[in-house]
């Protein structure tokens, strides 16, 4: 049996991500905060709207290649529109072992900053202009950071890409 590749990989997935913002020029603030059982229970322990929160999602191409979704967590992603914007018939989300593997991150700490491979990014148009928190790498963790400021620094295609939840 082989290791994740997130255990393979020398530095944890908070390192990673703290190491990837700054070679970005990105200011992030990193929280520290008790395990959640949801999404909702992370905004509430963070003072936040679930809308500022925005979800990771690891979304694998009909080609074996993948890409990242970033929508709000008071929303869904919306398929027929980012299959329409990435110009292919289907899209799936993998199983958490094979996103693991995609990305070296799991399930709940993926962020497209240090993942293992540079994936494109795709940030839906609502979390434009404002201070979102995302995955950090590491489960305990949440990061805050300017949302226009995380797509420049990652060359995202914004667009709409979600349905209201």
């Amino acid at each position: 049996m082989s290791l994740p590749v997130a255990a393979s990989m020398p530095g944890g997935g908070r390192e990673r991500f703290l190491a990837a913002a700054a070679a970005r020029g990105l200011d992030v603030e990193l929280i520290e905060r008790p395990a959640a059982g949801s999404l909702q229970e992370a905004a509430r322990m963070l003072g936040i709207q679930d809308g500022d929160i925005v979800k990771s999602l690891v979304v694998k191409h009909k080609d074996g290649s993948f890409l990242f979704a970033l929508i709000p967590g008071d929303r869904q992603i919306s398929w027929p529109k980012l299959r329409g914007l990435v110009g292919v018939n289907k899209l799936s989300l993998p199983d958490a072992e094979t996103a693991l593997e995609a990305t070296g991150y799991e399930r709940g700490t993926i962020t497209p900053l240090g993942s293992t491979r540079p994936w494109p990014v795709y940030a839906d148009r609502t979390i434009a202009g404002r201070r979102i928190s995302l995955g950090a790498g590491e489960h305990g963790y949440s990061a805050f950071v300017d949302a226009d400021a995380l797509a420049t620094a990652l060359g995202a295609v914004v667009a709409d890409i979600s349905d209201p939840a």
